[in-house]
């Protein structure tokens, strides 16, 4: 079994949930009092929400390449950034270290291959919604992205930073959600996915009638598949 390196606090909510789904995997495949080796760096999501806020991406890359420098330092075999948004900074961490960096956009690219499907609304912070960093990637599966409305994205911004990442799970949050994921499926979306890993907290498959896609699961089973392979 080779050791997982995570990048975690971002926030720690669903820094909690990548711990948990990849111990489970591990205990699925492995059976028996097997758990996954795996090392943990988690930072400061105050400072990381301050940055973003000041849109001071070459600060942000710098604190996520010295994450992944300390995992690689640690004895870590892979690199998994337990968040969606921070995946801007991917491409400087990957030329700054040595060992294999699972991107989230290629996880859930190969879920939603597997399933056949191609046109796939996604949820997320405004930077993962705007920017063109997941797009790009997903394009690569064949899959094109839609996005809410302008004012529909404000809410989904908002609901994450002001409620999901403080742990904060309102019903009137989840009917936002569900509303809009029905004007993106009226729009042609096929499924949808959960571009934040803070979204799985509020949005189960039971709240939808289309396929969801949590990046969280997909990301953190991908790891453990990595870690078990020959």
């Amino acid at each position: 079994m080779k050791t997982i390196g995570l990048i975690g606090g971002m926030s720690w909510e669903s820094s909690t949930i990548y711990y948990e789904l990849i111990n489970k995997k591990v205990k699925q495949l492995l059976g028996g009092y097997h758990s996954a080796k795996s090392i943990m760096i988690s930072v400061d999501f105050a400072e990381i929400e301050d940055l973003q806020g000041k849109n001071d991406w070459p600060a942000l890359t710098k604190l996520m390449i010295n994450a992944a420098k300390q995992l690689e330092n640690a004895g870590a075999d892979l690199i998994i950034l337990c968040t969606n948004t921070m995946h801007l900074c991917s491409e400087e961490m990957i030329k700054n270290t040595t060992i294999p960096f699972l991107h989230i956009a290629d996880a859930t690219g190969n879920s939603i291959k597997s399933q056949g499907l191609q046109k796939l609304a996604l949820l997320g912070t405004k930077f993962t919604m705007e920017k063109d960093f997941y797009k790009t990637i997903l394009k690569k599966y064949g899959i094109d992205i839609l996005i809410p409305e302008k004012n529909d994205r404000e809410q989904i911004h908002q609901i994450i930073y002001e409620e999901l990442v403080k742990g904060k799970i309102k019903n009137s949050s989840r009917e936002i959600y569900k509303r809009i994921i029905t004007d993106l499926k009226n729009k042609g979306a096929e499924g949808i996915i959960l571009g934040c890993t803070e979204i799985p907290l509020l949005i189960k498959q039971d709240d939808v009638d289309i396929p969801i896609f949590n990046t969280t699961k997909i990301h953190a089973e991908n790891a453990v598949e990595w870690a078990l392979k020959d």
